[in-house]
């Protein structure tokens, strides 16, 4: 493949010690000590009240990440293609239908099955930004995050117009995460934009490389990085907030791993 390159305008990250995209800043450049707890997530306000309740996780994690990095680029997300990137979606949603199915009373609530699909984030997202521009959901196990910045930098760059990727997981309650035991939710979002803006923080130049992945050097953001998919967008996520140029290595599908150059555009 031909190296992408493509300008960072709004950047977002929520997860555990991660609050957003000016405390995560803080976090990831040494000016406040990384302390895991559980996410804050905001109120999910921008949807009707109806739908408010029937939200879970992964909906107000999703939405988080996405008005923040939109506030962050000073964008319209009504005008903004989106790309939703999660290795598993909707866990506790997963968990509850599998646990009825297994029971002696196999009705599955159709609220809980529609908030279950894959795409589910993509449609309450249209639903509070009232956006009709097209949307994609993807997943690639542990490949997820690096899968969705290279399907939303080409989308980008093929369309001549901004996208917003959001790279999200969540976590299975037993015995579900015995398999696949990622420890905590986490969210990454990015205002991607094919021309240098006012708002651009850095241009980023993506190609594939056999170099092995970046690691973090805080033993506890380490831990996050390899035991959650959307967390191995960490060793970027910080050179951004660091507001330095460099490069890191994504992890992405074997053998192949994403270099990502990085030019500080401030």
């Amino acid at each position: 493949m031909s190296a992408l390159q493509i300008y960072v305008d709004g950047i977002s990250v929520f997860g555990p010690g991660l609050s957003g995209w000016e405390q995560s800043r803080d976090v990831l450049t040494g000016k406040i000590p990384f302390q895991l707890a559980p996410p804050l997530l905001p109120p999910v306000e921008c949807l009707p009240p109806a739908e408010r309740r029937r939200v879970g996780m992964l909906i107000k994690l999703s939405m988080a990440i996405g008005f923040d990095a939109v506030r962050n680029a000073g964008a319209d997300p009504s005008h903004l293609t989106t790309v939703f990137s999660s290795t598993e979606a909707d866990c506790d949603n997963c968990h509850n239908i599998l646990e009825t199915l297994a029971s002696s009373d196999r009705a599955v609530s159709p609220t809980r099955f529609h908030n279950s699909v894959h795409n589910a984030p993509s449609g309450y997202w249209s639903i509070a930004t009232a956006c009709m521009e097209p949307s994609t959901s993807l997943c690639a196990y542990d490949a997820t995050f690096a899968a969705g910045l290279l399907e939303a930098t080409t989308q980008s760059l093929s369309s001549g117009k901004p996208v917003l990727l959001l790279a999200y997981d969540a976590t299975f309650p037993e015995p579900l995460f015995a398999l696949r035991p990622i420890p905590y939710p986490l969210g990454v979002a990015m205002v991607l934009n094919p021309v240098k803006s006012s708002s651009a923080r850095a241009q980023l130049t993506l190609d594939l490389s056999t170099s092995e992945a970046s690691k973090m050097s805080d033993n506890e953001l380490e831990m996050l990085r390899i035991s959650i998919p959307a967390a191995r967008s960490l060793p970027l996520i910080q050179l951004l907030a660091q507001g330095n140029s460099g490069s890191v290595v994504i992890d992405y599908l074997e053998p192949l791993n994403l270099s990502i150059g990085v030019h500080c555009a401030v």
